[in-house]
């Protein structure tokens, strides 16, 4: 998910910081200007600039062309909109030739020490190691670390995050230097577990380390990243594995990764938003359905429900702690599947088999053993890149999108594969390829972009999946979430999970917004459609990033949630591998 999220309002007037003295309201209100283009998730024009202002319009005119002038804005002639100016570009060199990463993190250390109540450190890359530049203690009983210190890479979360985030050909050469020596019985020791975790890392954005240097001590660390993007050092928070446990490392990566922004004002890895929007009703007229938590499981990242018919069970899977899951809805068991490496779907096949997206590709999942079987990669090479959401199509054949794996770069696309294992592109340039599905009649195919906060539709030919005529089904506002996985009912309505919305949405054939299903939880991931009569709606959410405020506010994050919606769906579609 994006996570340059600013909520500036749109109509109420920013006031002036406290402190501005007598005899500088222009120049206060000059500097407001700049922070609300700066702020800005894409150019403003003049009267949305004149109306967040709350300025007087000759007032705001004459400070707008005063800005202009020295060149710290910009206008497009074509567009008529205002965005950053080249003297920011020119400014941002001058700074970074003094920068001193060690005075400008002190603050954010001091801060972190007081809010997470564990030892938080400085680090960088040094050599083969990780070398520890400052650290702040936390009171009582914590963890002490020794400035100038060096520490190995392969088992710590700075070094694992200070690896995952190098220019990839950098990171591979200095990991194949590394010995992989054993500190306590938890440390990785095998390079394709390294590598694994490295993946997971990136996409996170966090590393983690559960007592894998020193018995029973715990770490989660985040990268600080420079002017071009990469790491310059990390934030890392140690503590007793008894209190800094797995749940609390998730929320403190959270806090890490706001902190690390600050210190340099790069943003680094951009996967998933760190910034929840509040959470708001239904507008009035629109028909909300009681939901239930089903399973109040408290997943990192839940993902991609399928309903299998024959076992009357709801599969689906945590990316961020890799894992596919077997949910009971008779006996509320949750049968679990614990993998290391990353898997984002799980797909049906004939004969009760499993076909999931991992890391390396398109593999069958034996999920009794744990155990996965190399299949066919759409985009083996492609090593910034991950596999996403999958679904097999009514005909059959795999259809998969992938994207990068920090969603930085529009470098993903969506394939077609087909039981011979051939691989057709279908789509490319895309963001965080998200939620697939298609019309009762299979004529209509729907595709999400979630960055772009976009639902494509196509027309489609159901025998050979000749993908025509695309069209945006639905723009959604960045400010009202991101559309994220999806299912079609029997009827031809498009049911969408909406990321940060705290809601999921139901629209019309014709892209109308038709119904809203509200949540107790604000990232809805996906949807599908399960029970004996495919009239029970089967709802997926995630948890990561979510600060402790909102946690407080929605502990059922990470849960499966079950609503009866009225309409049944479509039946699961089930892949035969040829011969």
């Amino acid at each position: 998910m994006n996570d340059s999220q600013h909520e500036a309002s749109a109509k109420e007037p920013r006031s002036l910081p406290e402190g501005v003295p007598s005899g500088a309201a222009a120049l206060a209100k000059g500097l407001t200007l700049l922070d609300m283009v700066a702020d800005a998730n894409e150019p403003l024009k003049f009267a949305d600039l004149l109306e967040r202002s709350g300025l007087p319009k000759p007032t705001f005119a004459r400070i707008l062309r005063t800005i202009v002038a020295f060149r710290l804005i910009q206008q497009d002639d074509n567009l008529g909109t205002y965005s950053l100016g080249p003297r920011f570009l020119e400014l941002s060199h001058l700074v970074w030739k003094k920068f001193d990463l060690a005075s400008a993190s002190v603050p954010e250390l001091e801060r972190l020490v007081d809010e997470l109540g564990e030892t938080v450190a400085l680090s960088c890359l040094d050599g083969e190691q990780v070398l520890y530049l400052d650290e702040r203690s936390g009171v009582g009983l914590g963890v002490k670390v020794e400035v100038g210190r060096k520490v190995p890479l392969h088992c710590t979360a700075a070094g694992k995050v200070l690896l995952a985030l190098q220019e990839p050909s950098y990171s591979r050469a200095i990991i194949k230097r590394l010995s992989l020596e054993a500190f306590t019985p938890h440390t990785i020791t095998e390079m394709s577990l390294l590598e694994s975790e490295l993946i997971l890392t990136r996409a996170r954005g966090y590393a983690v380390s559960s007592e894998e240097h020193l018995d029973g001590v715990n770490s989660v660390a985040v990268a600080i990243a420079g002017q071009d993007g990469l790491p310059i050092g990390a934030l890392v928070a140690l503590g007793p594995a008894s209190r800094l446990d797995e749940s609390a490392m998730h929320v403190a990566g959270r806090e890490l990764i706001a902190a690390a922004r600050r210190i340099t004002g790069a943003s680094g890895a951009v996967a998933i938003s760190s910034h929840p929007r509040r959470r708001v009703r239904a507008q009035a007229g629109q028909r909300e359905t009681n939901v239930a938590c089903v399973l109040p499981w408290g997943a990192q990242l839940g993902e991609c429900p399928v309903w299998s018919p024959t076992e009357q069970r709801v599969y689906w899977v945590d990316i961020l702690h890799p894992a596919v899951y077997r949910f009971d809805p008779q006996t509320g068991h949750n049968e679990v599947c614990e993998l290391n490496k990353l898997v984002s779907a799980v797909l049906l096949a004939e004969d009760e088999r499993l076909l999931v997206a991992s890391q390396d590709g398109m593999e069958w999942l034996h999920f009794d053993e744990a155990r996965l079987e190399t299949w066919v990669h759409p985009e083996e090479g492609i090593r910034e890149n991950r596999l996403n959401d999958a679904k097999v199509a009514p005909g059959g054949s795999i259809w998969v999108g992938s994207m990068r794996l920090d969603a930085s770069k529009p470098s993903g696309g969506l394939y077609r594969i087909t039981s011979d294992k051939n691989v057709e592109r279908k789509a490319a340039d895309i963001t965080v390829s998200n939620g697939l599905g298609w019309s009762p009649d299979n004529r209509t195919f729907y595709f999400v972009d979630t960055i772009p906060g976009l639902i494509y539709a196509y027309d489609c030919a159901p025998d050979v999946g000749t993908l025509t005529n695309r069209r945006v089904f639905v723009s959604i506002p960045e400010a009202e979430g991101r559309p994220d996985g999806l299912a079609v009912d029997c009827e031809g309505g498009v049911w969408c999970a909406i990321w940060d919305g705290w809601r999921v949405n139901r629209y019309a054939p014709d892209g109308s917004l038709d119904r809203v299903i509200d949540l107790p939880v604000p990232r809805p991931t996906s949807v599908t459609f399960g029970g004996q009569d495919l009239d029970i709606l089967y709802i997926t959410t995630a948890r990561t990033r979510l600060p402790r405020s909102t946690l407080i506010e929605a502990p059922l994050s990470g849960g499966l949630f079950a609503c009866t919606p009225g309409v049944k769906g479509l039946p699961s579609h089930y892949f035969k591998q040829s011969g």
